[in-house]
């Protein structure tokens, strides 16, 4: 059972779906989210106030200019794309603080909420944060 525990816990540890990060950044908290795609697909589509750093491009240098004491979530398009785990990996060796989203861009569109870009869906429930 301890083996179980433990592995729900990492799970938890390492992972976050849409709607704990939807919560989050509407209470402010310390994240920003990364898309671990090619520029191409963050242009048509992505989360709101989400940056891109491809993942084949995060090394010392494309990463310099950000802060080690936020958390970082990584995205992909979704189940059928690991663009994000690879991105957590690159930015965990990097020494980042980092969490990958399940389910990615796809299941965070299931979820409703709205996603910006060119093709980007305005309708759905938007990132709100008061502070």
């Amino acid at each position: 059972m301890e083996t179980q525990i433990k592995h729900y816990e990492n799970k938890l540890a390492f992972e976050m779906d849409p709607s704990d990060l939807f919560e989050a950044l509407n209470e402010g908290e310390n994240i920003i989210v990364i898309d671990a795609r090619r520029a191409f697909g963050y242009d048509e589509e992505h989360i709101p106030n989400a940056i891109n750093i491809p993942h084949r491009e995060m090394n010392l240098e494309t990463t310099q200019h950000l802060d080690r004491d936020v958390l970082y979530v990584t995205y992909c398009t979704g189940i059928g794309c690991n663009a994000s785990t690879k991105g957590a990996l690159n930015m965990t060796k990097l020494g980042f603080k980092v969490k990958e989203l399940i389910g990615g861009l796809e299941w965070w569109k299931i979820d409703g909420y709205a996603t910006e870009g060119t093709k980007g869906v305005k309708e759905g429930l938007k990132i709100e944060c008061a502070c």
